[in-house]
């Protein structure tokens, strides 16, 4: 039975929040006086090298490396759209190589406080969980605060289907947690996580999770993290998953990817 994904940090709330208020740019004619500052379009790009992929909590490349990357782009009224690819493992996502996610909103402040309103896609080209027929594909509403060094997100599957999981509209994934700055560049990372997965009998797929970690930020647009993760399943469901691919040896590959993991990333902003 297939298991959960989920948000980018990276790559939501925050970085979205700062393309609103970029640099801007100035025009001037030979003849006229110097015009007032333009707000001006934003487009940034990152690749990141991961000792693997976890997302909510969960291994999303069965233990191995991930290469992802993105693009996006923010305009100064709030509005935003955006991009974010990795490569995941076909023993968690039968018959998927990628994930693709598709994203776009607005962001905006009040006083203090920091409010989005985003949709997602997430796409995996070519994946299906073949016992059931039902693709891994599904999209989120995201609802998203933050507050000096705080935020929370609450998403909403708004498809029929939840990341192979039928009849599951109005699962719901609640994010809350902390970036720091501790000075020097240091950043410490904190989150936890509570997924309910919607639909008769599709409560055992029912988890939480929770992370803590450090990010090192560099010049020239460089940072590298390590970061501590583990989910919870609400039953057994996730302790002997499988998707029945067979491993190098021909045997059944069998994992629990909720497990306790250290992952290290690598990343580069443009």
């Amino acid at each position: 039975m297939p298991s959960i994904v989920n948000q980018r940090a990276a790559l939501s709330l925050l970085s979205l929040l700062a393309f609103a208020s970029q640099a801007s740019v100035q025009a001037a004619t030979e003849d006229a006086k110097p015009a007032a500052a333009a707000p001006a379009t934003t487009m940034t790009a990152n690749v990141t090298l991961a000792s693997q992929y976890i997302s909510r909590g969960f291994r999303q490349t069965w233990g191995k490396p991930a290469l992802q990357g993105g693009f996006d782009i923010g305009h100064p009224s709030g509005f935003s759209a955006g991009v974010w690819m990795s490569t995941v493992s076909n023993r968690f996502i039968e018959d998927a190589t990628l994930e693709v996610d598709l994203y776009g909103g607005y962001t905006g402040t009040a006083g203090p406080i920091g409010y989005s309103a985003l949709l997602y896609y997430y796409k995996y080209p070519g994946a299906e969980y073949h016992a059931t027929r039902v693709s891994y594909d599904y999209g989120e509403l995201s609802l998203g605060m933050t507050y000096k060094f705080f935020y929370a997100k609450y998403n909403s599957t708004y498809t029929k289907d939840f990341f192979g999981i039928t009849h599951a509209r109005g699962t719901g994934y609640l994010d809350v947690g902390a970036n720091v700055d501790l000075g020097s560049g240091y950043t410490l990372n904190l989150h936890v996580g509570d997924g309910r997965v919607h639909g008769a009998g599709n409560d055992i797929w029912n988890w939480r999770d929770a992370k803590v970690g450090v990010t090192k930020a560099f010049d020239g647009g460089w940072a590298v993290s390590g970061t501590y993760t583990k989910a919870h399943g609400a039953t057994n469901a996730y302790d002997a998953y499988t998707l029945g691919v067979p491993d190098s040896s021909g045997k059944v590959a069998v994992s629990n990817p909720a497990v306790g993991t250290f992952v290290v990333a690598l990343t580069k902003t443009f």
